[in-house]
């Protein structure tokens, strides 16, 4: 916006402000509705020139960040976030559901402003603490909200112009906080609001596979095996995670990716190949594997006698239903990496060129983003979905910063 447009619509806000604050009235024709409400809760409570936002307990704060799935998040995209703030001279902060900040990053500016306010780690910044401000509002309303300049309530911000979005877990739907984009009123910017919302998406997109395991792949609590294979191995049974051997594993997986059976040939055949190993040696595997399963391994052929699900069957299954974004949120990376077993060589290629063919076609941005964690030097996935782009589109510096840090 231009500078003279800000310069009004920041002296209309301080005038509907100042309105409310003296006489409790005339400022309903003035201001949003959301706003309005806000006020009103944060007159009741909250001195409109308090000059700092109270501060929760540091170890309680710390203990419910340290090991969260937020966390987790947070840290796999912080490169991202933190590129974002110190480009746009922004502070960033991500909240709990009850609008208490649990992480920040700031550019020079900004940190030093958002310090002498208490926007830091523990600052509560729910509107009955700090008044009326995007943090709260966004929580309230499960809602992308923006604040601008005097319709926040507490003077010590009329500086500032606030953007947030909820972040959600993309398992359950529950509301984890949210995070915000702060500056100073003057760098308004429309893009400012999509810019929060790509973020908590990012967020989102970042939350560990196991956190979001049980929809992804059925109930870990219902009867049935769970495997995860991309990126790492980790199989349930029942809801009991499996204590398994790497050959194991690949032996279990085989047989998950048959469910029609397999002879003691083929099956020595797809784990080992060429390699001169006994079919007494297997026999013992699959022994192995019968008992850990409680006897739900048939013979005559081999074959699972349990329902089955794994990380691989839905990425594939995605894919065959356009949903290119689903499936690179449940691709946690390369099948089983290092495996010997030829069969599961295969496979792993199948479904790495498959995610990024698919990619290829169909770059949306996001799921560009989080491929970009799986593949971080698959720098021609980046570039095609860059030129794609509109000039404009809040992803642009996020994949920028991500194609720079595959070709240093």
């Amino acid at each position: 916006m231009a500078r003279t447009d800000l310069q009004a619509r920041r002296l209309d806000a301080v005038r509907a402000w100042t309105s409310f604050v003296e006489h409790g009235d005339g400022a309903a024709s003035l201001v949003r509705p959301e706003i309005l409400s806000s006020w009103t809760r944060s007159g009741a409570v909250v001195r409109p020139d308090v000059a700092e936002a109270p501060l929760a307990d540091e170890s309680e704060t710390a203990a419910y960040w340290q090991g969260s799935a937020l966390q987790t998040a947070v840290e796999r995209v912080q490169a991202e976030l933190r590129r974002t703030a110190e480009d746009g001279d922004l502070v960033i902060a991500v909240t709990d559901p009850q609008t208490r900040i649990l992480w920040t990053y700031g550019g020079r500016v900004m940190r030093r402003k958002a310090e002498t306010v208490n926007f830091v780690p523990g600052g509560r910044w729910d509107d009955e603490s700090a008044g009326t401000n995007a943090l709260d509002l966004a929580n309230r309303l499960s809602a992308p909200a923006m604040v601008f300049s005097a319709e926040h309530y507490a003077s010590m911000v009329h500086n500032w112009v606030c953007w947030a979005a909820p972040v959600h877990d993309p398992a359950t739907g529950t509301q984890l906080g949210v995070i915000d984009l702060s500056t100073t009123w003057d760098r308004t910017h429309p893009i400012g609001l999509a810019t929060a919302r790509v973020m908590a998406r990012l967020i989102e997109a970042a939350m560990p596979l196991t956190h979001q395991y049980s929809v992804r792949l059925g109930d870990a609590d219902e009867p049935g095996l769970v495997m995860r294979l991309l990126g790492t191995a980790e199989s349930w049974l029942d809801g009991q995670r499996l204590l398994l051997n790497r050959r194991q594993t690949e032996v279990l997986a085989l047989l998950a990716m048959h469910p029609e059976g397999l002879s003691l040939e083929h099956l020595h055949a797809l784990v080992y190949g060429d390699q001169a190993v006994t079919t007494s040696t297997l026999k013992a595997e699959v022994s192995h594997l019968r008992a850990s399963l409680g006897g739900q391994l048939a013979s005559r052929p081999y074959r699972l006698t349990m329902p089955v699900s794994t990380d691989v069957d839905l990425v594939l299954t995605l894919l065959r239903r356009g949903r290119v974004t689903a499936a690179v949120e449940a691709y946690g990376g390369d099948l089983l990496p290092g495996t010997n077993s030829p069969a599961l060589a295969e496979l792993a290629e199948l479904v790495a060129v498959a995610v990024r063919e698919a990619l290829l076609a169909d770059p949306d941005p996001d799921a560009v983003l989080r491929y970009g964690e799986r593949a971080p030097y698959d720098t021609e996935v980046v570039e095609v979905c860059l030129a794609r782009l509109p000039d404009g589109h809040p992803a642009i510096p996020l994949l920028k910063g991500r194609l720079a840090a595959a070709v240093r």
